[in-house]
């Protein structure tokens, strides 16, 4: 019987993916499945993949035929996934010894929908705690209480798929899948389905992923148009909040941390000039897409340079062309869309 699937994508990861199929036969045990996911991988990650598939216990070894993304892979190794619970690591990460075990044991005690769990970021040497922002611990709670207030940070704004472990009810009922559309900020829809879908969670304080930053050819480093489709996804987010029944209570969190994200790619300096151009563009028309008494609002509750910078690009006449406009996303099926 397997308990928990761990599923890990792997796209062109070949310096880092030694590490991370270590720390798995580190915590290879009875009842744990490694789905690997190999992304139509280029650069031998394949065959790293291939001889673990052989001596990592429990390694399962999964194949696209095409590359589709961390969304489409995360979906196919659910797919293959035979586990009453999942868990996400990305293939250039990795997890401290028995950290699935201790998972796997909290997600049993508590009996909830999923858990979320701190982790460990590392920039090269450097090694910083990141923990969820929810005080409330070893505690089961309603997700929905935790994604308010909208003034400041709570659990949904902490999106990392890694850091957690979820039922597989969840997976059985649409809410677990990532929207394959998007290449980048697939978790900001995702993390508020969660919170609005699943009936309960809780947050346990275990440390045992270890985050990988600024490794070359992350999207996280490349200012090229993918980085972009952080607007579909938040539009995909406000999209589906606005059709909650709560969506009076909820809209005011979404579309304030939709303002500061776009805040937040503008001010930066990550993009070549055409394509800072095409975002400037791209940011002003999702401004103006926003329902504009919760935008007002939205805009009142910022700092006055911020808030300032976004009312002037709503402002600005904005003209796209349509092979850089935003593009339509079909909400993902969760338990609300299903019971419709």
């Amino acid at each position: 019987m397997v308990n928990l699937s761990v599923v890990v994508p792997f796209r062109n990861v070949r310096p880092y993916a030694p590490d991370t199929l270590r720390s798995l036969r580190a915590n290879a045990a009875e009842g744990i499945e490694f789905v690997l996911v190999d992304d139509f991988s280029t650069d031998g990650t394949e065959d790293l993949l291939e001889r673990a598939g052989k001596d990592i216990p429990g390694a399962v070894v999964v194949r696209r035929g095409e590359q589709g993304g961390v969304s489409a892979a995360r979906n196919t190794g659910m797919e293959a996934a035979r586990g009453r619970f999942l868990a996400f690591l990305d293939g250039d990460d990795w997890a401290a010894p028995g950290h699935y075990r201790e998972l796997l044991a909290a997600a049993e005690a508590l009996g909830c929908d999923f858990l979320r769990t701190d982790h460990v970021r590392c920039t090269g040497r450097a090694r910083t705690l990141v923990r969820v922002p929810e005080g409330r611990r070893g505690t089961v709670l309603d997700p929905r209480d935790a994604i308010l207030p909208a003034h400041r940070s709570t659990s949904v704004d902490y999106a990392y798929a890694w850091a957690g472990v979820y039922h597989r009810r969840l997976l059985e009922s649409g809410v677990l899948r990532f929207d394959a559309a998007l290449r980048t900020a697939e978790d900001r829809p995702w993390i508020w389905r969660l919170h609005r879908e699943a009936s309960s969670f809780a947050v346990v304080g275990l440390t045992g992923v270890f985050y990988r930053r600024g490794v070359a050819g992350s999207l996280t480093r490349i200012g090229d148009e993918r980085q972009l489709d952080f607007i579909p996804a938040f539009d995909l987010l406000v999209e589906e909040t606005s059709r909650d029944p709560d969506a009076a209570a909820l809209l005011p969190k979404a579309v304030r941390t939709y303002c500061a994200v776009l805040h937040h790619h503008l001010t930066g300096d990550r993009f070549e000039p055409r394509l800072a151009r095409t975002l400037r563009a791209r940011c002003a028309a999702a401004l103006r897409r926003l329902p504009a008494g919760v935008l007002a609002d939205a805009l009142d509750g910022m700092d006055a340079a911020r808030a300032a910078r976004l009312r002037r690009l709503r402002r600005r006449p904005a003209a796209v062309p349509p092979r850089l406009a935003g593009r339509s996303l079909r909400p993902s099926p969760g338990r609300t869309e299903a019971a419709r």
